[in-house]
């Protein structure tokens, strides 16, 4: 019995993790055509090949590998496909989770908030309002003073320091 459990338990952690061979990755998704007057083929060319799978296919980067994880500098977060701005430094902190991470987008219209039930789990999905960009999750574990945590991914997002 302890072995069927300790088997079961191995494949959820595969199944799950984000280093998985799909690593993370949910449904296919692919950008609309014409967003930004840019073709599916242009995106491809555009974002590097694991940022085309975070932004289009809805793809996870592994925890605390991302450029922007530690940055403590003054600026705007935009999405690193369509350049919109999401998140301010005023609003990121230290989760611990690997993932930069905020406790409010930059404005109310900014982010879209999507219900996402892949891998059998009930999350929420953010997204970009201008292009529908996957940016990361939403979870209600954040701090004060709005108790969310914007769990974003560092290669959906480029960073303009402040002047």
């Amino acid at each position: 019995m302890r072995g069927i459990f300790l088997i079961i338990l191995a494949v959820a952690a595969l199944v799950f993790s984000p280093f998985s061979p799909a690593g993370g990755e949910q449904a296919e998704k692919k950008p609309p055509e014409g967003i930004m007057g840019l073709t599916t083929e242009q995106w491809k060319k555009k974002l590097s090949p694991l940022e085309y799978k975070v932004l289009w296919k809805k793809g996870t980067e592994a925890p605390f590998s991302g450029d922007l994880l530690y940055n403590k500098e003054k600026g705007v977060y935009v999405t690193a496909g369509c350049g919109q701005p999401v998140f301010s430094s005023e609003h990121k902190y230290d989760s611990r989770t690997g993932w930069p991470s905020f406790w409010k987008p930059i404005s109310e219209d900014a982010v879209r908030i999507v219900p996402d039930n892949s891998f059998g789990l009930r999350r929420f999905e953010v997204v970009s309002s201008k292009c529908g960009e996957h940016l990361g999750h939403v979870f209600r574990d954040g701090p004060p003073p709005t108790g969310l945590r914007y769990c974003i991914n560092s290669v959906a997002l480029d960073f303009i320091p402040s002047q």
